[in-house]
């Protein structure tokens, strides 16, 4: 997402990344609304933060773009999650072909 997100910025001719800049889907915006929701309760943004990671970038990121990392690592997260629960129903707890499923799915929608 980041590496699409640097791309928009330097098709407008920008050295930064903005968040508008970021491909977020209406599917991936409702993930983030209930990891919002979720985050409420327990509070998981402060430590997503800390490990939202990213590949080095020829474009830095904007402060706002910063901040909203976690809310987006928050909703992937949210996405996956209600992904496997489609790929499996009854799956309790997710075996590797479980999540190799997933993240086929993942890489082909983002």
């Amino acid at each position: 997402m980041l590496l699409i997100g640097q791309t928009t910025a330097g098709a407008n001719a920008r050295d930064i990344v903005e968040p508008w800049d970021l491909p977020i889907t209406k599917g991936l915006q409702e993930s983030m609304h209930a990891f919002r929701k979720l985050d409420e309760e327990i509070e998981l943004e402060p430590i997503l933060g800390r490990l939202a990671t990213y590949p080095p970038l020829d474009r830095a990121l904007s402060e706002q773009t910063e901040a909203r990392l976690p809310a987006v690592v928050g909703g992937l997260s949210i996405a996956l999650a209600r992904i496997l629960r489609v790929i499996d129903p009854d799956a309790k707890n997710p075996q590797s072909q479980h999540w190799e499923r997933v993240f086929q799915v993942f890489d082909r929608l983002i």
